[in-house]
């Protein structure tokens, strides 16, 4: 057990989708199974010839099963390449708005995203006081997400026991949350660096000069200032719940029904679930409203335009502004134009790469483990997401049982087969084993992913900025996986817009 004056340390996180016998998944076992039976077919008829053609057929079915690039079978990227060229050919890559945007039969433009996002729908929702907040609805999922802007202090300056009480305090909130059948169905953060060219910087430092300071002084802390500039960055980090109307339905019909019912359910378990975010050391500068969230779309499709954007959120600050309140209007949220390509995404004046985080730390590893990911390095602007889906005590311990029941079965097969259990094969029993010991003790469950999301402003930067955050995640510890032909959704998943994780595939291989 760590005490207070010890960093505490994290581990024993594991890939959901584990092989189904030794490195194999069970479509992999079927397949190889298939290519011994199309091996030994002409043996059995006697039909010698045939070899020629089973022959190579099986080779060709084995290859793709073992045959590995980037984490994917051969198999894997043969379908996707299918995909994304198919896509190619119907022109599904590209995505024209702006001038070419719908309208509805009043002539007025609708809000138009590209790719998984066409789907949402913003809702206003008024809280009371005259308040009112911003609600995304996925009509397809039957889901309600809000959005807050948070801050936190920093971790790099606190003293141990501090920094173990916060993330401590985060894994409460989680906690809080692993309820069979809660109506919070997912929680992400995502936090969002860009570089700084120090205007900020030096405008505040210059405001908040003492005027009775000595001249030497003035000029030591300017000059301090203007070194410091160059290396300066924003940040701006959200936190997004998203609840799922089929959980709550009695609630959403005594608070009204259909959308109104599910927004006023949402609205009290936002309320009801800020004595946890404060618990955190999480201070909620705002819930955002329609106009805000179209804000950080634009924002992040048109990053040329968050500086005007941001001047004029701050001028709209000032008392007595007569002006038009701060955000975009959710018809120009999306981008006027964007393209896909197999390993970027091009959309107005930037051009991004997204990964997937597809291997955690796996040893034991401190707080700050993601500081160097999340910093902004030369021009780039990097997003990182992560979200989270809590489960319930029934289903922690269905999904953690068949873990340790499939562990146990590949254990025993390969000593049958004369096979030394490896190393890391060892590890990861024993990683399920401490995370069931930790939920009979009464800690969450819960299923997690990672993204990241580099942006530049011109197509020639992008290779630079990619290699420095590759770097940047393996200091972290990290193995990031590019989302080779789905560019769009992993932008889109770096987006804080309640989006969910993955379907577990259901591939062949």
């Amino acid at each position: 057990m760590t005490s207070p004056e010890e960093p505490a340390t994290y581990g024993g996180w594991q890939r959901e989708r584990g092989p189904y016998l030794g490195e194999l998944s069970l479509g992999g076992l079927v397949t190889v199974t298939g290519a011994g039976l199309v091996a030994m077919l002409p043996v059995y008829t006697h039909a010698w010839a045939g070899e020629i053609v089973a022959v190579p057929v099986a080779l060709l079915l084995l290859a793709a099963v073992y045959l590995r690039v980037y984490g994917l079978t051969a198999a894997e990227w043969a379908v996707l390449a299918v995909r994304f060229e198919v896509a190619v050919v119907r022109r599904q890559t590209m995505f024209f708005s702006g001038a070419f945007a719908p309208r509805r039969s009043d002539g007025s433009r609708r809000t138009d995203l590209p790719g998984v996002l066409a789907r949402l729908e913003f809702l206003t929702v008024p809280t009371g006081a005259g308040r009112e907040i911003g609600v995304v609805h996925d009509p397809l999922q039957g889901h309600y997400s809000a959005i807050m802007e948070v801050r936190y202090p920093g971790i790099a300056l606190a003293d141990t026991a501090r920094v173990n009480a916060r993330v401590s305090g985060w894994g409460g909130f989680l906690r809080g949350h692993c309820v069979e059948g809660g109506p919070i169905v997912r929680i992400s953060v995502t936090d969002r660096s860009a570089p700084e060219d120090g205007t900020a910087l030096m405008a505040w430092t210059t405001g908040h000069l003492d005027r009775g300071a000595p001249a030497a002084a003035h000029d030591l802390v300017t000059a301090l200032a203007a070194e410091a500039a160059p290396a300066a960055s924003t940040r701006r980090t959200y936190l997004t719940v998203t609840l799922a109307a089929s959980r709550v339905r009695q609630d959403i019909r005594s608070s009204g029904g259909g959308t109104l019912g599910a927004t006023a359910v949402l609205v009290r378990e936002l309320l009801a679930m800020q004595g946890a975010i404060a618990a955190a050391d999480l201070q909620v500068v705002a819930t955002l409203t329609v106009g805000q969230i179209a804000e950080v779309i634009r924002t992040a499709y048109d990053p040329g335009e968050a500086p005007v954007l941001a001047a004029h959120a701050a001028a709209a600050c000032a008392p007595g502004w007569a002006g038009t309140p701060p955000g975009v209007d959710e018809s120009a949220a999306g981008p006027a134009a964007a393209e896909q390509h197999w390993g970027r995404y091009r959309h107005d004046s930037g051009v991004s790469a997204s990964f997937e985080v597809y291997g955690w730390p796996e040893g034991r590893v401190y707080a700050s483990v993601l500081t160097p990911l999340m910093s902004a390095s030369g021009n780039a602007r990097r997003s990182v997401s992560l979200t989270y889906e809590c489960l319930g005590a029934r289903t922690a311990r269905a999904t953690l049982s068949r873990e340790r029941t499939k562990a146990d079965v590949k254990r025993r097969v390969r000593a049958r087969g004369g096979r030394i259990e490896s190393l890391d094969e060892r590890k990861a029993l024993v990683d399920t084993q401490d995370q069931d010991h930790a939920r009979t003790a009464g800690h969450g469950i819960a299923r997690f992913t990672g993204v990241v999301t580099v942006t530049v402003d011109e197509p020639g930067e992008l290779a630079l900025a990619t290699a420095r955050l590759k770097r940047d995640a393996y200091t972290s510890g990290l193995r990031l996986r590019e989302l080779y032909a789905a560019q769009d959704s992993g932008f889109a998943a770096t987006l804080p817009l309640g989006l969910g994780l993955p379907v577990k595939r259901r591939a062949v291989i």
